[in-house]
Parts: structure tokens; sequence; C-alpha cells
């Protein structure tokens, strides 16, 4: 697996690189700056990247335009992005462009291996990983119809934006998967949210909890 790193703290940089190294992936660049991260990007067209939030100049959401814009470059390009405090809109910006193959931690969370790496591996395959405080925080802004669920839906709903499928939601919880799938049914009917050909429901729910 190819990767390149944007991190513009230089010890947490170097952290990254010898970390994932010694996992045997191939750190193939490690970019201080927006720009220098997407010309390696172009370059090398790697499989994964691990993106900062706040970068240079100005530090505010760098990181994240940098992401979008390096999945425009490389639309297969799974985005693994790190940040220090739970950022709500720069998580919606990135899961606009998609879900498939995002990740969004905390920063803390890299210092747990087996948690990073499993994020990492997740976002790889093409899945979603969200931080659990991510999640857990996000729940205290959400908008009306959110309050149509029940205790339960919300927590298929969140383990559903962790980006667990429907068997680990069912592990998770110690219910069965027939079960999962009748709270997901009643999760997208509360949610308004009808069969269409033109939006996986999903993702729109996700998105729905993760905005709202």
């Amino acid at each position: 697996m190819r990767i390149v790193i944007a991190e513009d703290d230089a010890l947490l940089r170097r952290g990254l690189v010898l970390l994932l190294t010694g996992e045997g992936f191939e750190v193939v660049a490690a970019a201080s700056e927006p720009d220098g991260f997407l010309a390696a990007v172009a370059e090398h067209r790697p499989d994964v990247a691990v993106v900062d939030v706040r970068m240079p100049p100005t530090h505010t959401d760098e990181g994240i335009r940098a992401a979008v814009e390096a999945r425009r470059l490389v639309p297969d390009l799974a985005v693994l992005v790190l940040s220090a405090y739970v950022e709500q809109a720069f998580a919606t910006n990135l899961l606009a462009e998609g879900t498939n193959g995002v990740g969004y931690l905390l920063k803390e969370r890299v210092g747990n291996v087996e948690e990073f790496l499993d994020a990492l591996h997740r976002v790889a395959a093409g899945g979603t990983a969200m931080d659990p405080e991510v999640i857990a925080q996000l729940f205290t802004r959400r908008h009306a119809p959110m309050e149509r669920l029940t205790a339960r839906e919300r927590e298929v709903l969140a383990l559903m934006a962790e980006g667990l499928g429907n068997t680990a939601i069912a592990q998770r919880l110690v219910v069965t998967d027939g079960g999962v799938q009748k709270h997901i049914r009643s999760i997208f009917a509360k949610l308004d949210l009808a069969p269409t050909d033109q939006v996986d429901r999903r993702v729109a729910a996700v998105l729905h909890y993760l905005e709202s």
C-alpha cells in the first residue's frame, strides 16, 4: 500500500513515517504543506493519503481542501484525515464528496497503533472510519428529524457513521443481522429517505446524521 502524508508538525510527520514504514507500508512522500502534498499525489498517485486538517498558511481548513482536491486528482484515493479537535464542518465537507474510502480521526487516536492501523486499512478498502468521539460530539447537534429515532436506532446510525457494516453492527450490539436491517429500514423511514436510483440511502442517512 502506497501512502502520502500531509502533516506540518515535523515530529508527528516523522513519527507517522516511521510507524507506517515499520508496519510494511510504502510511504512515497511526506509533505509539510498543501501544495507539496498535492504535487506528491499527482506524481505518485498513492493508494492512501493521511492528511492533517489544519495546515499552513492559515492553519484553518487547508488540509480538508487539499484532501478534497486530492480525491479529484486521484478519484479512487482513500483519505484518512487527522485533527486535534472535533470539527463538524470539516468532516461533512469531506464526506460530501462521497463516503467511500474516507476516515476522520482525532490525533490522539494515532497513539493507539491498533486503532489507527485498523482505520487506515478500513479506508484503504473503501470503507469509512469515523472517530467515536467525533460521532459522540456530533450527536449533541442533531436537528428535529433525529429526534424521531429511538435510542437503539441512534446507536445503529452512529455505528453506520463509523463505517461498520450490518454484520459488524450486529456483533457490536449483540443482536441479529435481521434486527439491524429492521432498525436501518426504520431509520430510512423516519429520516424520509425513500428508495431511489439517484441516492444511496445508507450514505444519505450518515450524511444527514453528521450534518444535523
